[in-house]
């Protein structure tokens, strides 16, 4: 008879597979890690295409697809209360002791945790991303983010310089936030059997297009680049509005043959992509780790990057160089990465890189969280309320109402369809049978409903 789960916890966001980025990669890799160490995991996020109903992944991942379409930069539509009922269902269909929400961005994470405290479930948000102070959209989000975490009982930042950020936009306790960085898949991502020739030294960039990521400044550093070295060409893997930028850069200077357009880059096919350079080059405005930089350093590239957010806390110093964000500083960095190429050694960087960062960490130190908030003590709705009436004059009243009318829908729910009128899912067993993972259990694919 196999051993009840430790833990029961819900993931919750907009980004996750089939879509692939650091988010997407941070919510698999730790649920992976999770079920290894005995726990039930279950991700919830929005359908994608015809993605739709309850999927399995690798290990027993249970993945429910809601059939919501994605409104915008692939979130969904902000409903305040018409996930209510499916977040409900799911909570008490998979016996969830900790609901996880990822990414200020994703309107589907802000709403479960909205509704799991509600029903007195416990709750712990990972940010992933910087946001400012001053611009109409981060002011909206920042109040937004100030709402979502007035109570919940952990938070997790993914680094330092993130930390900072999430609680000065937040007004959360520093006691309550925790950094936890990200990490790589250091099995995936191997240096070459043979290193590529530095005869031709190749840059490899990887990102989204997008004016977030720098990609205005790629438009400016990379001729001046071609101009000073001859040797040098340039791989450009991703796709975004500023695809186009790119393209007539490279018609404008004639650089057809030294500058690689790949388009989207598969996840699968981004080592293979990577092994065949020798500088990784990141250009981003913003970012809170940057993962890609250590999928780029695992395969031992060595790392040209802007000195921007948590990215200087990512490597050592002799694994990477860093510019601030303007183009001449970034051309002045490639040069010095050019001039020490000839002492990096990719192998003995991944084996470095294989100490640093671990998926089974993060896990564990997540683990320590979950304890941490499952210690909290639980509070009735009125001692609730005045942690959002603390959130601005008139917004704190507001938040106020969106709470009582939310704790009377889920009441009202619960008289219509009693707890217990929820069938509960059963548990899967995991055994390995030659070699192969093989389920046991009952592994129906129940469609979602309302």
């Amino acid at each position: 008879m196999a051993e009840p789960p430790k833990l029961r916890v819900l993931m919750v966001s907009d980004f996750f597979f089939p879509n692939f980025g650091g988010v997407e990669n941070h919510i698999y890799y730790l649920s992976q890690c999770l079920l290894k160490l005995g726990h039930k995991v279950v991700v919830m996020t929005h359908a994608y295409g015809n993605r739709s109903g309850v999927r399995y992944m690798t290990g027993g991942l249970k993945v429910y697809y809601v059939p919501w379409r994605p409104f915008v930069m692939q979130t969904t539509f902000p409903t305040v209360y018409g996930t209510l009922p499916i977040v409900r269902t799911i909570l008490r269909r998979e016996k969830i002791t900790v609901v996880h929400g990822h990414q200020a961005f994703s309107t589907l994470c802000h709403e479960a945790l909205m509704h799991a405290r509600t029903m007195g479930y416990k709750v712990v948000f990972t940010d992933h991303s910087l946001y400012g102070f001053a611009d109409v959209g981060s002011i909206h989000m920042n109040k937004v983010l100030q709402f979502s975490l007035a109570d919940i009982d952990q938070a997790i930042c993914v680094s330092h310089t993130s930390k900072e950020n999430t609680v000065l936009r937040s007004g959360l306790s520093p006691g309550k936030v925790f950094m936890i960085p990200n990490a790589v898949d250091t099995a995936m991502f191997k240096p070459a059997s043979v290193r590529p020739s530095t005869d031709i030294i190749t840059i490899v960039v990887i990102s989204r297009l997008v004016y977030r990521k720098g990609a205005d400044l790629l438009v400016e550093v990379i001729p001046e680049v071609c101009r000073l070295y001859p040797n040098v060409r340039f791989i450009v893997g991703g796709d975004g509005p500023k695809h186009v930028r790119l393209e007539e850069m490279r018609e404008k200077h004639s650089l057809q043959d030294r500058v690689e357009m790949l388009g989207a880059v598969p996840h699968s096919r981004v080592r293979s992509v990577l092994v065949t350079g020798h500088i990784f080059l990141n250009s981003s405005l913003t970012e809170a780790f940057c993962i890609a930089i250590l999928e780029a350093a695992s395969c031992g590239l060595l790392t040209v990057s802007t000195r921007v957010g948590g990215v200087p806390e990512v490597l050592p110093d002799d694994m990477v160089v860093l510019a601030e964000p303007d183009p001449d500083d970034m051309v002045r960095a490639i040069e010095k990465a050019i001039s020490i190429l000839p002492s990096i050694n990719p192998e003995e960087m991944h084996n470095r890189m294989k100490k640093l960062y671990s998926w089974q960490d993060v896990a564990k130190r997540t683990e320590i969280v979950y304890d941490r908030a499952l210690k909290c003590s639980n509070r009735n709705l009125l001692e609730r309320l005045s942690r959002f009436l603390s959130c601005g004059a008139w917004a704190g009243k507001l938040f106020c109402m969106v709470m009582i009318l939310d704790y009377l829908l889920w009441r009202l729910l619960q008289l219509l369809q009693p707890d217990e009128d929820i069938e509960e899912a059963p548990d899967i067993r995991l055994c390995h049978h030659r070699g192969v993972e093989v389920a046991k259990g009952l592994m129906e694919e129940d469609k979602v409903r309302n």
